[in-house]
């Protein structure tokens, strides 16, 4: 497998003061641009450069707010609202090669993997007494954790991407010039990356607060992670899923669905037992703004036109279930101050708010995405179970979360059956969370729900028309990367 070596220009650290609670773990206040190897001498260095990778998880646009656009607004879930024009061509699948939230994506998760790049070379190598080799292990399991999820988000987005593997100052463009690798070869370093990660390094939990728990790599969220790499791969292992979402199942982390669904997105309830892995968001400096970007004016304090407004098709998908819990909680309904395409071509219509991040906070909120919850994966391991003929034991599983909504449990005459109903359950219970582009792609439905869907734009009365082909399952490769770099190749336009 052909890796190379990343670049760097300047990239600051933060010194962690300590990991006994979440607010000191996530303090990334950079002392300095150093980029020397006098940078990572000390314990204190290097837990500083960890918390720079996992500052990533904040500072990207892409995992702040992006990737509801790439995979609710692409999809069937919701359309683009408010005025942005690169939020118009993902929801109309029409995406450039110059688009510009395209290169922010590419280059803040390349930068996220620069830094695990860097704590992987480092932690090594610093001699200081006070770094025991036990956190030195789970300082590299965590980097390693860390890497294989940005590559996981890359290679769903773009398909084979650059391996690089090593931090390097060099400007040599015969260092930096640097091929895609094919998809196979990037999923085949996630998994090693998580199997290193995994191998008595990453511990169960970190200790009793949930806080740290929840904000760090775990074995819960490496299983998680490699659960959900076998089911999107290209060949897939639905026997190596099945084994890897049992291992969250069981985890001594003991995580454990919540009674109330309400409570994951409620603002009450962070870091609590269903969760496996979430965005620290904590308000102020370390706020999240996403939320104000889709909010209504009666929760966000402001009147200017959302985005992500949540589409017919799921509404409708909600009301053919009777599920009305999970639609609560995933819709608020409000009278907007703006004229809606889709809902309402009149000032003052009802229409439908994204309502999973609820606290806007100005521009502050402390609502935090999931990495990973166990919903997520108690449905994977359905799909694992059907796609190994094990049909009424996915149903099983599958019934574990319908139970949760109060919807009466399933039963499927046929594998194929099953698979319509796992899809349409992980709609329901995951929409608005990132998850649904994947899916269809992993289902290989993407073309036709998208082909098929029954959308109106009121201002004409015409249908929207979609015009999905098997180029439009792939992001386009940044024009500004392949002008930067001729050896890499563009995916079908």
């Amino acid at each position: 497998m052909k890796t190379k070596r990343l670049i760097i220009y300047s990239l600051g650290f933060s010194v962690a003061l300590g990991l006994s609670s979440c607010e000191d773990f996530l303090d990334l206040e950079p002392i300095s641009q150093e980029t020397s190897d006098t940078a990572y001498q000390t314990a204190s260095q290097i837990e500083g450069a960890l918390t720079g990778t996992y500052e990533s998880f904040q500072s990207s646009q892409y995992y702040a707010w992006d990737f509801v656009v790439y995979q609710d607004i692409r999809s069937d879930n919701a359309y683009a609202g408010g005025d942005n024009a690169e939020i118009f061509t993902a929801d109309k699948l029409t995406v450039t090669t110059t688009d510009t939230r395209v290169y922010s994506a590419w280059s803040s998760i390349y930068n996220a993997i620069l830094k695990a790049n860097t704590v992987l070379e480092k932690a090594p190598l610093v001699t200081d007494v006070s770094l025991t080799e036990e956190r030195r292990a789970q300082i590299l399991g965590e980097a390693a954790f860390l890497r294989a999820y940005h590559y996981f988000t890359l290679v769903k987005l773009f398909g084979g991407v650059p391996l690089i593997l090593e931090p390097t100052s060099s400007t040599d463009p015969a260092e930096t010039d640097v091929p895609r690798n094919t998809e196979e070869e990037v999923y085949a370093q996630i998994i090693a990356d998580l199997e290193y990660a995994l191998d008595n390094r990453l511990p169960d939990s970190y200790g009793s607060d949930a806080s740290v728990n929840k904000a760090r790599a775990t074995k819960g969220a490496a299983n998680a992670l490699l659960a959900a790499v076998y089911a999107q791969m290209p060949n897939r292992d639905y026997n190596k899923v099945l084994q890897y979402a049992d291992a969250v199942i069981n985890s001594p982390a003991g995580y454990t669905l919540l009674t109330n669904y309400d409570y994951l997105f409620d603002g009450n309830h962070y870091n609590n037992s269903e969760s496996i892995m979430e965005v620290q968001y904590l308000g102020g400096n370390e706020g999240s703004w996403a939320p104000q970007m889709h909010l209504p004016p009666s929760l966000s304090g402001d009147t200017w036109r959302k985005f992500t407004t949540p589409s017919h098709d799921l509404a409708n998908a909600f009301d053919a279930e009777e599920d009305a819990v999970r639609k609560n909680a995933t819709i608020f309904w409000e009278e907007a101050p703006w004229a809606d395409e889709y809902w309402g071509n009149a000032v003052g219509s009802e229409i439908p708010f994204a309502y999973k991040w609820r606290n806007a906070m100005g521009w502050a909120s402390t609502d935090r995405p999931y990495i990973f919850r166990l919903g997520d994966i108690i449905l994977l391991k359905a799909e694992a179970l059907n796609e190994l003929n094990r049909i009424t034991e996915a149903a099983t599983e599958v019934n574990k979360i319908r139970l949760r909504v109060n919807l009466d449990g399933i039963t499927a005459t046929s594998q194929e059956q099953m698979r319509g109903v796992i899809l349409k359950e992980r709609r329901l219970e995951l929409a608005l969370e990132g998850r649904r582009w994947d899916d269809l792609v992993r289902y290989g439905q993407a073309i036709e729900v998208m082909n098929s869907l029954n959308e109106v734009d009121l201002r004409t009365g015409t249908a929207t028309n979609y015009n999905a082909t098997q180029a439009d399952l792939l992001l386009p490769i940044p024009q500004q990367e392949i002008n930067r770099n001729p050896t890499l190749t563009q995916n079908p336009l």
